[in-house]
């Protein structure tokens, strides 16, 4: 097969060469090498041979030289990246936002805290939709969300009695224990 070379215009080959340095000082290492490969075939170099330069699948470099050719510069950029889609609707998601808004005692729940593991178990049994608990704190942050964590203090305790309990009493029963030794 015969190899095909891009030809470019010098003065393409220098902005080029820009929008490589200004992506590879970016860290968009992918871009500049892609950019890389356009300039090398247009040095006459085959695919193999920018393949090997570039420690990168022929395929690949195919790949790009194509999508130059075709959708110029802005198609060798970094796009977005789809993934996986996500097995919630729109609707289910705000329908989820609301649950978790509105708090666990106003769903039913007696705890007075979410916790991965019941938002997930919500999750299946409103819209049949198994989710890790692991991945149910990344969907919550998604959504704006934060990671909350509960301070342990009696709502009706006195506070008084409360900051005494702290200076005085702790501090006595502690030097004690040091005192006396474990036993």
């Amino acid at each position: 097969m015969t190899p095909r070379f891009i030809k470019l215009h010098p003065r393409t080959c220098q902005k080029l060469e820009s929008i490589a340095r200004d992506a590879a000082s970016d860290g968009a290492y992918r871009v500049a090498n892609r950019i890389r490969a356009v300039l090398l075939n247009n040095e006459e170099m085959t695919s193999g041979e920018i393949a090997k330069s570039l420690n990168a699948p022929r395929s690949r470099v195919s790949e790009w030289l194509r999508t130059y050719d075709e959708h110029g510069v802005d198609g060798l950029m970094e796009g977005h990246r789809s993934g996986r889609p996500s097995r919630l609707s729109d609707l289910q998601k705000l329908l989820l936002c609301d649950i978790v808004d509105s708090g666990p005692t106003a769903y039913g729940l007696v705890t007075g805290i979410w916790t991965a593991k019941i938002i997930s178990k919500i999750i299946e049994g409103e819209f049949g939709v198994q989710y890790h608990p692991s991945h149910v704190w990344k969907l919550l942050q998604d959504f704006g969300f934060s990671v909350q964590s509960p301070k342990r203090l009696l709502a009706l305790a006195d506070n008084e009695k409360r900051e005494l309990w702290i200076k005085r009493t702790y501090p006595r029963i502690k030097k004690k224990f040091k005192e006396s030794g474990p036993a």
